[in-house]
């Protein structure tokens, strides 16, 4: 598995060009690579801490330290454990990692704003706080009733190749449809081009608000904005473990579930008030 990873990481990343390819120049061979290095490095990382603390807190360990990089490959990583260990259930503890990892993203974004576009802080932090409790709430009930799976047995190689270029295929076709959006709306749908991009990258979405000249856009709406993308990223996640998870990750579809209807319930109200 080390070795595996060695030649993903080590052998094949750094030598990969970093510019612009492909249709609307979407495709930076370098960073859509890294998409593999992130889901292959995420099972490695969580077969490695679940060697040393054990399945339960192992995996809680993975997710938590994963969540503040990229809750969606680890998502992808924990579903797909979940459904292919042989004794895995509904109460191991991917499930509660898979929405404690949801919980930890809703927190990093939250910081991103607070630094890259301090003006929407405050109109974000109203729309993302309650699906941030409803999600930590849902994760650490999970954690609570989680069992040790150590009877479980694990792939013989964590490292499963075929699954994250299948991510990687994903999110190269998002990168497409996200610079086409942008250039057929431009200028005039700001709102629109933030929630497209933060439907593909939330941190790509935020920097954008960041960039903005100010009274570009109200900071009510761009808050919004924000809020639907980090609403599509929770989509996705949530499609994620129904496909690889399958009826094993029922527990973890509820907890992502029910912090994606508190986050639409302030969107809903934020929009009532604009």
């Amino acid at each position: 598995a080390l070795a595996r990873f060695a030649v993903i990481a080590g052998a094949i990343l750094p030598f990969l060009p970093s510019g612009d390819f492909g249709p609307y120049s979407a495709w930076n061979p370098q960073k859509l690579w890294f998409v593999v290095v992130l889901v292959t490095g995420f099972s490695f990382v969580g077969y490695v801490a679940n060697r040393i603390f054990g399945t339960r807190h192992g995996t809680i360990a993975t997710a938590l330290i994963g969540g503040a990089y990229s809750s969606t490959a680890v998502t992808q990583s924990l579903a797909q454990r979940l459904g292919n260990i042989e004794g895995a259930s509904a109460k191991s503890a991917e499930s509660a990692g898979i929405a404690l990892a949801s919980a930890v993203m809703y927190v990093r974004v939250l910081i991103i704003v607070a630094v890259l576009a301090t003006s929407v802080t405050r109109s974000f932090a109203l729309i993302i706080v309650p699906p941030l409790l409803v999600g930590a709430v849902a994760g650490l009930w999970l954690f609570r009733r989680a069992v040790d799976s150590r009877d479980a047995a694990p792939p013989g190689n964590p490292i499963a190749l075929l699954p994250a270029l299948g991510f990687l295929l994903f999110v190269a076709v998002a990168a497409v449809a996200a610079r086409w959006a942008e250039g057929r709306f431009g200028q005039q749908g700001i709102a629109t081009l933030i929630l497209i991009m933060g439907s593909l990258d939330v941190d790509a979405a935020v920097v954008t608000v960041g960039g903005l000249k100010p009274g570009a856009i109200s900071t009510e709406l761009a808050a919004l904005a924000l809020g639907g993308t980090v609403l599509v990223n929770m989509a996705v996640k949530l499609g994620i473990t129904l496909a690889y998870a399958r009826a094993r990750g029922t527990a973890a579809a509820l907890a992502l579930t029910a912090s994606m209807v508190a986050l639409a319930g302030t969107l809903a109200i934020g929009i009532s008030r604009l």
